[in-house]
């Protein structure tokens, strides 16, 4: 059984025992949170739309992190115009522990 949750704008694609690292969240670690359900696939087949609304994906929230550092290098040819920077995004570490319809 897996689903497809949506957070933060972007959706993910998930099993009961997953890691999934999503978009910055506003929880404490070992927080429970739940997550809106765009698909979900069982036994009984594939549920979308009006008869997915209601099912309800929850977990825990595992840790508050940053990914590895990405350099960001603009210049301008011929003009000795040059700017580096380096950005980290934040991400939460959730554990998916149950897809209930």
């Amino acid at each position: 059984m897996y689903a497809i949750i949506e957070s933060g704008s972007k959706q993910y694609r998930v099993s009961e025992g997953d890691v999934v690292r999503v978009e910055k969240l506003d929880a404490e670690v070992g927080a429970a949170v739940e997550f809106k359900a765009v698909m979900v696939s069982g036994e009984d087949g594939i549920k979308v739309g009006a008869d997915a609304a209601n099912a309800k994906v929850s977990g825990t929230v595992q840790a508050q992190d940053k990914y590895k550092k990405i350099i960001v290098f603009k210049y301008k040819a011929k003009k000795n115009e040059r700017k580096k920077q380096g950005h980290r995004q934040p991400f939460t570490a959730v554990k998916i522990e149950k897809i209930s319809l």
